[in-house]
């Protein structure tokens, strides 16, 4: 199960929808505790994926900011970073 959900607002390029639903799927998996749902539970899972990928596209698109972009790149390498920093 993944750990972390990525940054979505203010990226260049820009967020994608599949990026959203990534998102929302990887936040019902966390809170659900389980990586697959159950088949008395998907609808239920697909449900809160739905609804929290509306709301995840609603906020950034909602969002205002002043700040340039970041690049993804430049995210992408400071997290390697720190993983070589914290892992060795």
């Amino acid at each position: 199960m993944c750990r972390n959900i990525r940054v979505l607002h203010n990226v260049d390029p820009s967020t994608t929808q599949e990026e959203i639903e990534a998102a929302a799927l990887q936040y019902v998996r966390k809170v659900a505790g389980s990586p697959k749902p159950s088949k008395a539970n998907e609808d239920a899972y697909a449900r809160a994926v739905e609804q929290i990928t509306v709301a995840t596209s609603a906020l950034l698109d909602e969002l205002v900011t002043t700040a340039p972009p970041r690049s993804r790149e430049e995210m992408a390498e400071r997290a390697r970073a720190r993983n070589v920093a914290r892992f060795g």
